[in-house]
């Protein structure tokens, strides 16, 4: 069974350069574009949906007591917020197969 590949951003410009016939710098300040503007909107706590794909969203952590490796110490974890990704219906089937 061969190993599977991790597909890049510049992979990923490559590709879609090709697929198009545009530039790869203006696919490259496009794909940076979109990156930042859903960087912007979870940082701005908004949710992202493409639909078909999938939503891009905040998520809580809620606090927490853990234990510290070694020392067994307990220590308090503090609440925090993470980006998130719940892929689409269509995304999930392509995936399935």
């Amino acid at each position: 069974m061969a190993a599977k590949k991790t597909v890049t951003k510049a992979d990923l410009v490559d590709q879609v350069a090709q697929a198009t016939g545009l530039k790869k710098k203006d696919v490259k300040a496009m794909v940076d574009a979109l990156l930042a503007k859903v960087e912007e909107a979870l940082a701005n706590g908004s949710k992202v949906q493409l639909t078909g794909f999938g939503t891009f969203e905040v998520r809580k952590r809620k606090a927490r007591t853990g234990v510290k490796p070694g020392t067994k110490e307990k220590i308090k974890i503090p609440a925090t917020q993470y980006p998130a990704f719940k892929p689409g219906k269509a995304l999930k089937e392509k995936v399935k197969k």
